[in-house]
């Protein structure tokens, strides 16, 4: 299946006239997930070629502005585009009270529903599963109440191993027991499914951590990510001011993708203080070597 993001907005709280605010899709299979929705992002979805319709799922951090402005726009847009599916937004309880005058106002007698699902802010769990994939909260350190989001595939079925099976013999209707890793087992024959089939390929996963201050209470939910995107606001002379606002430095960020082993890691949320974010990646890089910066239009294969 495979797992790719698209970098739409990279900066804290102020845009520059480079950076937007935070926002990301997630393709997987042929599907899109929005996380989170700065200010300009319908602008971004559109100069990457992302059609509106095709996003059914809204990932929400938490409700600061730099993370969640881009929203009633974008739904009134949905709605005059025609849309009718229904629109999935998984946040804090509180986006929907401060959304719903607002379209009640705005977008009445809209074609589509927006379904709210509230998020515990305080607890690690499953909010979205389909047969593919699922979303894990991951509890982060922030002003107001704040989540991560970990999105990993689901374990793929073993493949056929089709010499293997010519050989045996194996009647065709063994083929989707075998995938799923059983063994082969009729009239007095026994074959190991190992012997029968070839291992899956692995499944992919995905973590967003954007905002927080260092905390390493969130290095278990990350073990082992293959992509890890972790906000880096400051560089580490300003370590203070980050621990004083609850964001974190490069060289932090760096350091929990270190401890939880992860596979990549991607720098974002920066303030707008800085215009070169060349010392971002080399202040990352001394702790973590496999650290790049997360810039408008990049997209990342996972």
């Amino acid at each position: 299946m495979g797992l790719s993001v698209t970098i739409l907005g990279s900066n804290s709280a102020l845009p520059t006239s480079e950076r937007n605010p935070t926002a990301q899709v997630l393709r997987a299979s042929g599907r899109f997930f929005l996380i989170d929705c700065g200010e300009g992002t319908q602008l971004q979805l559109r100069r990457n070629r992302v059609h509106f319709g095709r996003i059914h799922h809204i990932f929400i951090s938490h409700l600061h502005g730099d993370h969640v402005f881009g929203l009633p726009g974008l739904i009134s847009s949905l709605a005059l585009l025609g849309r009718t599916a229904d629109l999935h937004v998984y946040a804090m309880a509180d986006l929907e009270k401060l959304l719903n005058p607002w379209l009640d106002y705005f977008c009445k007698n809209m074609p589509f529903v927006v379904v709210f699902h509230a998020v515990e802010p305080d607890v690690s769990k499953v909010i979205y599963e389909d047969e593919l994939l699922e979303v894990v909260t991951i509890p982060l350190e922030h002003r107001i109440p704040t989540v991560g989001f970990l999105f990993r595939e689901k374990p793929k079925e073993r493949k056929i191993n089709k010499g293997k099976c010519d050989f045996y013999q194996i009647p065709l209707r063994w083929l989707p027991r075998l995938k799923k890793g059983e063994d082969f087992n009729e009239d007095g024959r026994f074959i190991s499914n190992e012997e029968l089939t070839l291992p899956p390929p692995p499944a992919k996963s995905y973590a967003f951590c954007s905002d927080t201050r260092y905390s390493e209470k969130i290095v278990s939910l990350l073990q082992n990510v293959d992509l890890l995107y972790h906000e880096s606001t400051f560089l580490t002379d300003q370590e203070e001011l980050a621990a004083k606002t609850f964001h974190s430095t490069a060289r932090q960020a760096a350091s929990i993708a270190h401890q939880a082993n992860v596979g990549k890691l991607l720098l974002g949320h920066f303030s707008s203080r800085y215009r070169d974010l060349e010392p971002f990646l080399e202040e990352a890089r001394a702790v973590f070597d496999n650290a790049w910066i997360a810039t408008e239009g990049s997209t990342f294969e996972i």
